[in-house]
């Protein structure tokens, strides 16, 4: 087992002991870091030494930017520290109230393109024998964003075309219908680029971190669960700063100042994604557990604790 995941299993177990490693681990200037650095990190990490407070960098390093499959550095843009600091001027881009169509799927085309990628690159790929993408996986990958970035205007769209003019109608397609479409959408983006964990099974593991075979029911539990975290990130970073400014703008001062909406929404946004992003890392453990009963026959002798464990995959 990857010195990651043993430190997961270790340490991560509940849900505030997750949230306060993330709250560490998404220190954007890890990835002012060489590669170097994070495979000397890795490598320092799965020595067995006991670390001391010097060693909390090397750590920090490990468990951000090491794949806990591969054991490779990740791509600097789809390492979790990245997720911020790149997502947030697209996710407030998309929530605008756009004029036209254009810039509605100009902005959804980017934000889905870039959750893609941040999710095949943070996937389980326990059960690929190479890291050469086959031509399925990439069309996976170009279908799920062309969906993605045309049902993600589709508000804007309806505008347009219906020649939308009554204010609460509008209300209803800039600030109510983009909440569960945000948490659709990104629910979906992780269950179809991930798909092929469902179909091919990953790797499980039994209590001493041992091996014990692919798991079809694993990869299921493990796609499902991370698709539900993203859905509550992007879903719950729509849902606050409208809901924010629909009663802000019930307020004397932006009855006055109706201009104020627009910053406030675009500053709420952006935090709520920074407050959510820890959060929804946290709600399920990177090493996850399956019960005996719901893997395959085969693998469950293996099952010594009645559990077997697998890489949940961000």
């Amino acid at each position: 087992m990857d010195p990651n995941l043993l430190f997961w299993k270790s340490q991560g177990q509940s849900l505030l002991s997750r949230l306060h490693i993330w709250f560490n681990l998404l220190d954007p200037t890890s990835l002012l870091s060489s590669d170097a650095e994070i495979k000397n990190a890795h490598r320092l990490l799965g020595s067995g030494q006991k670390l001391n407070e010097k060693d909390g960098r090397a750590q920090t390093l490990s468990l951000s930017s090491v794949h806990a499959d591969s054991g490779t550095v990740l791509p600097l843009i789809f390492r979790p520290p990245a997720l911020m600091p790149i997502s947030a001027p697209l996710v407030v881009a998309s929530l605008l109230p756009h004029s036209s169509v254009k810039p509605a799927l100009f902005w959804q085309l980017l934000l889905h393109s870039y959750s893609a990628g941040f999710n095949y690159a943070n996937r389980n790929s326990s059960s690929e024998e190479s890291n050469n993408r086959s031509l399925k996986q990439l069309l996976l990958i170009a279908g799920t964003v062309s969906y993605a970035t045309c049902a993600g205007a589709l508000p804007q769209i309806f505008i347009n075309r219906l020649g939308v003019r009554s204010a609460p109608i509008q209300t209803l397609f800039r600030s109510i219908l983009p909440v569960p479409l945000s948490a659709v959408l990104a629910f979906f983006n992780v269950y179809i680029v991930r798909s092929g964990e469902s179909e091919t099974g990953i790797q499980v593991f039994d209590t001493n971190g041992t091996p014990v075979g692919l798991s079809k029911a694993a990869g299921n539990k493990a796609v499902r669960e991370t698709a539900l975290s993203r859905a509550a990130l992007f879903g719950t970073t729509a849902a606050v700063p409208n809901l924010l400014v629909l009663l802000l703008q019930r307020t004397r001062l932006f009855e006055r100042s109706a201009l104020l909406a627009a910053p406030v929404r675009h500053i709420s946004v952006a935090l709520v994604l920074g407050m959510m992003i820890p959060v929804s890392f946290s709600l399920f453990p990177q090493l996850g557990t399956i019960k005996k009963d719901n893997v395959e026959e085969e693998l469950r002798a293996a099952a010594d604790g009645g559990q077997l464990y697998y890489h949940r995959g961000l």
